[in-house]
């Protein structure tokens, strides 16, 4: 049996580096700013300032928990946790996208009560929205320097600012219309389609973190074409038991048996099957058992047998 895991490189090292950082000051921002606009949602008597508050609030706490699960994901492997706590960044990430839901949930359901009976809205939400507004450009653009393509955890910290960052220009462009036009239903109007988008992220996020929970397959790897490509292997006469996983969106995972010939070299062809997987196939932590023809075969449950 051999295995390969080639472990973080230095690039990785410094993306996680830049991602706790980026999750530092995002939550140094968005935690003050809460305060400031929370304050400023009560005076105004604004839904949309309030719920964009509540959202932020809810974007500290999806912040901070995931700064913890970067922390939590640094600490060893244990004989208890042989992969380490690295599955804990997908625990959070899932967190953050059922908390988007409930957040819009709320939303929709104050909307409501509000376009049966629209509020008088002060101008000086605006003021307050506007300063939010540029808050959250800056804290997006700080989140965005980090690695929010691949990690999941930071994509779902990212979607909860994004989110603030539409509701503030959601109250911006109530206010306009209701100081313009005295269109106080505007404010319910513009935390509706906050919160649409705001339900469509955390979703989103929620479902491809609970794949990863279910050991669903990694997202731009092909099992069938894994399947091929080890298979056509020199000596390789089958292959069975695949499975290909993933410990955080970011560390595929692969287990397979290969069955081969008596002519076989199994040292050089373990070589050349780990060589493939991560070459073709971006797969560096692999664990393959060679076997021949004589061993009695495994019952098989995999899609590629």
């Amino acid at each position: 049996m051999g295995h390969s895991h080639d472990g973080h490189s230095h690039g990785h090292d410094h993306s996680h580096g830049a991602n706790k950082t980026a999750l530092m000051w995002s939550f140094i921002l968005i935690f003050g700013f809460m305060i400031v606009e929370v304050v400023g949602g009560i005076i105004t008597n604004s839904l949309a300032l309030l719920s964009d508050a509540g959202h932020m609030l809810s974007d500290a706490a999806a912040l901070g928990l995931s700064l913890v699960a970067f922390k939590v994901g640094e600490r060893s492997a244990t004989k208890a946790k042989t992969y380490g706590y690295k599955r804990f960044e997908i625990l959070a990430a899932f967190l953050n996208g059922v908390t988007l839901i409930v957040i819009s949930l709320y939303i929709f359901w104050e909307a409501y009560n509000r376009f049966l009976d629209p509020p008088n809205v002060s101008m000086g939400m605006m003021i307050v929205a506007f300063i939010g507004l540029v808050v959250n450009i800056l804290v997006a653009w700080i989140l965005m320097r980090g690695d929010t393509e691949e990690n999941l955890n930071l994509r779902s910290a990212f979607l909860h600012v994004l989110g603030d960052l539409l509701g503030s220009i959601g109250a911006i462009i109530a206010g306009i219309l209701i100081y313009f036009f005295n269109w106080n239903i505007a404010d319910p109007i513009a935390s509706v389609l906050v919160a649409l988008l705001i339900i469509t992220s955390g979703y989103r996020i929620a479902k491809d973190s609970f794949h990863v929970l279910m050991e669903g397959k990694p997202e731009g790897i092909n099992v069938e074409k894994v399947h091929e490509d080890l298979k056509g292997l020199a000596n390789v006469v089958d292959v069975h038991d695949l499975h290909i996983w993933s410990i955080t969106n970011e560390f595929p995972a692969l287990t397979c048996h290969l069955v081969v010939d008596k002519e076989c070299e199994r040292d050089l062809l373990l070589q050349k099957a780990v060589g493939l997987l991560k070459s073709e196939h971006e797969i560096t932590h692999s664990t393959i058992q060679i076997e021949s023809q004589s061993v009695l075969p495994h019952e098989k449950d995999d899609c590629c047998n």
